[in-house]
């Protein structure tokens, strides 16, 4: 797995590729930052993130993007900027069908460092560590864009398959999904009335006294009229 992680950032812009597979040694293939200057007009800025983003998909040909997620700070102006330049940074991405994932400061510092609120000088020296480089990368914008390539690495196995499980069951449990069944005790369907039984003990055409089934007297077995009265038996005078 090779990935670009890219810093977001107007003035510099941390890039870095590196490529492994969670679990083995990882390698860093390049660092770097994409500068802008402070005082040119905010389209002719983005316009040179986008190409030095460019330059390194051209160089590299990463299979994924990691870009650090944008979070609300005091400083609006820098939270827009920083906002910008990570949505140049999708749109390179997007444009080359390259999947983008997002991950948050905090996420990348836990998977790096262990800790969630490490500083710049330890995410430096694990990335130094972890890619067994010779010194920290400078400025610290590399070395972040260094450990978003290498969170990425790392938690990307267990999302794939959180996704994959996540999409099973949306399947699995979709209604009228081949083996979908009823709850035992669930209510039935309003509207729909049980077939009545047509043998067997309780059925209507077998019980004893049933409502609706006529009673027969004499030998003869014909039914007799409600109202009518009985004859009398014996001798007649």
């Amino acid at each position: 797995m090779r990935v670009l992680g890219v810093d977001p950032g107007l003035t510099r812009c941390g890039v870095g590729v590196v490529e492994g597979v969670a679990g083995r040694p990882l390698t860093m293939l390049g660092v770097g930052v994409v500068r802008t200057p402070s005082d040119a007009e905010l389209g002719d800025r983005l316009v040179a993130v986008e190409r030095g983003i460019e330059a390194w998909l051209d160089e590299y040909a990463p299979g994924y993007v990691a870009v650090e997620r944008v979070f609300a700070q005091h400083n609006v102006r820098t939270v827009m900027g920083t906002a910008q330049a990570s949505a140049v940074a999708m749109l390179c991405a997007a444009r080359r069908g390259i999947p983008v994932a997002l991950h948050t400061p905090s996420e990348v510092k836990a998977a790096v460092t262990g800790s969630g609120r490490a500083d710049k000088a330890q995410i430096g020296a694990m990335v130094t560590r972890l890619l067994r480089l010779d010194a920290p990368p400078k400025p610290a914008d590399a070395a972040d864009a260094l450990a978003l390539a290498i969170c990425h690495i790392w938690r990307a196995p267990a999302q794939n398959r959180l996704q994959q499980a996540v999409a099973a069951h949306r399947t699995s449990g979709s209604p009228g999904a081949p083996g979908a069944f009823r709850t035992p005790g669930a209510p039935r369907t309003p509207g729909v009335s049980r077939t009545p039984r047509t043998s067997g003990p309780g059925s209507p055409d077998t019980t004893p006294g049933a409502t609706g089934t006529p009673r027969t007297t004499g030998a003869t077995g014909a039914p007799r009229t409600p109202g009518t009265p009985r004859p009398l038996k014996g001798r007649t005078a």
